[in-house]
């Protein structure tokens, strides 16, 4: 989302306030370690759980799970990211391939989260922004832990604001973050905070 409209990539602008617009181009980030709880326990654990989520592709927004039917829950976790030990254990296939572009091979890790852009209140060149943000190690070891409190429905929807996030980034002095360093580790952490229950 950005704000209360559904995000559009490429063609649509949008506006950070009265006259400060922004465009989007890119929005990939990665959702793992799916679990459902209850009581303060795990009733189900996804294996292999690693998500490719991305803006351009509606298909990818949108995870069905094979669950028991008898299972009750009231929370739901997951990280913003990848694992380290997934990091240290080289390129995968599926949706951890490098083909999907979110892994460093300079770095050797992944991206866990990547927004592209443009604003007029960016004075980089063509008024750019480019976050990609990751780093599995410390002191920066960006992976987002995030828990999410609901009933026992059969269809939860998640909402991400990206507004919210812009709002708080200094996109005329700051905007570009491109490795594992501390502005990177405070970006992801703003991330974490933004995933909410759609009522």
């Amino acid at each position: 989302m950005f704000g209360n409209s559904v995000l559009q990539l490429n063609d649509s602008v949008y506006k950070l306030n009265k006259i400060d617009s922004i465009q989007f181009e890119t929005l990939k980030f990665y959702v793992s370690a799916i679990e459902f709880w209850n009581n303060s326990a795990p009733v189900w654990i996804e294996p292999n759980s690693f998500h490719l989520m991305d803006a351009s592709d509606s298909n990818t927004l949108k995870l069905a799970f094979k669950v028991p039917s008898d299972m009750i829950y009231a929370e739901i976790k997951f990280k913003l990211g990848i694992d380290s030990l997934t990091n240290v254990s080289g390129a995968i296939g599926g949706d951890l391939d490098p083909i999907k572009g979110m892994y460093w091979t300079w770095q050797s890790g992944y991206v866990n989260f990547k927004l592209e852009g443009k604003s007029n209140l960016c004075r980089s060149r063509k008024h750019e922004f480019q976050f990609h943000l990751g780093g599995y190690t410390h002191p920066y070891n960006s992976l987002q832990t995030i828990s999410l409190l609901t009933s026992n429905l059969q269809d939860v929807s998640i909402k991400f604001d990206l507004k919210t996030f812009l709002s708080d980034v200094d996109l005329e002095n700051k905007p570009s973050v491109m490795s594992p360093n501390k502005d990177a580790l405070i970006l992801s952490n703003q991330l974490g905070k933004l995933f909410k229950i759609k009522e």
